[in-house]
């Protein structure tokens, strides 16, 4: 049985349900960052969701609302810390989660890619984690489930989306305390640039094709050139990384360079965005 800390329990108890109060949804956390209730289908493979009423199932028991999450907490005596669960109404949270473990330099990676693809990151709440990193809260449209990722856009960023989730301010760890950065706790949580979603959202698959790679790769090229002025790079950009992710990066190159021509982009410009592509993911095929 986990030591429990009545004074941090009482403490995230009482953060959860300010939370609770701006729409997001909770869930009691552990000293470890996870769940503080175990399944109650530990070692069966009973696929629950929470249909079965009991606590236990995660990201899948968050909730708005106070009695529950009381009830939560009061089934985990041993809580210090509560998690924020990503893509669910009224919010439709993201979370960019920014490392900077092991020399990565997230945040330089973000700012590379905004200025790439021209987007901004508006004022909204920030978390500051104890290993000097940062969560940044952002807002999603609720017709697109933004999926949870991990270096996939640049070494050092992950992203929590739906079935993910988010440690909250306040939240106390082995490792320390999660606190919202200054000026930014009672923020709302602006709404995600439409540069950077269109990155953080899978490309539309296209059911036939015979371009290099397959149904896949001819649904990259597709992608490709549906873009507009203005999404040029960034529909290049997030197709090769697709490319390159799923191995089939130098095969579909000159396809996605034609592709990218077409729409008005130079060949200069498009093997740049490639070549970006390819070092972003850390891929070569």
């Amino acid at each position: 049985m986990a030591t429990i800390d009545r004074q941090a329990g009482t403490l995230a108890l009482a953060h959860a349900l300010s939370a609770a109060e701006r729409g997001l949804a909770v869930i009691p956390l552990s000293r470890t960052k996870l769940p503080a209730l175990r399944s109650p289908h530990h070692g069966s493979e009973q696929p629950c969701r929470g249909e079965c009423g009991r606590f236990g199932h995660g990201v899948y028991d968050a909730s708005a609302d106070p009695a529950r999450v009381r009830a939560l907490f009061a089934a985990a005596p041993w809580a210090t810390g509560y998690g924020i669960a990503c893509g669910l109404p009224p919010h439709h949270l993201i979370g960019v989660d920014l490392d900077v473990k092991s020399g990565q330099d997230a945040p330089a990676a973000l700012r590379e890619l905004a200025m790439r693809h021209l987007f901004t990151i508006p004022p909204t709440v920030v978390v500051l984690t104890p290993s000097g990193g940062r969560h940044i809260w952002l807002t999603g449209p609720p017709d697109a489930a933004v999926p949870n990722s991990a270096g996939r856009l640049a070494p050092g960023i992950d992203i929590r989306g739906a079935g993910g989730y988010l440690v909250g301010p306040g939240s106390r760890t082995d490792h320390g305390v999660y606190a919202a950065a200054p000026g930014t706790d009672r923020l709302p949580p602006a709404p995600c640039p439409p540069s950077l979603l269109r990155l953080l959202l899978p490309p539309p698959r296209v059911a036939s094709g015979s371009t290099g790679g397959g149904h896949h790769g001819h649904g990259l090229i597709q992608f490709v050139l549906a873009a507009h002025e203005g999404q040029r790079n960034t529909r290049l950009f997030w197709a090769a990384c697709r490319a390159y992710e799923n191995g089939i990066g130098p095969a579909l190159t000159e396809a996605l360079v034609d592709a990218a021509r077409t729409t008005g982009l130079t060949e200069r410009e498009a093997r740049a965005t490639i070549a970006s592509a390819r070092r972003m993911t850390g891929l070569t095929g």
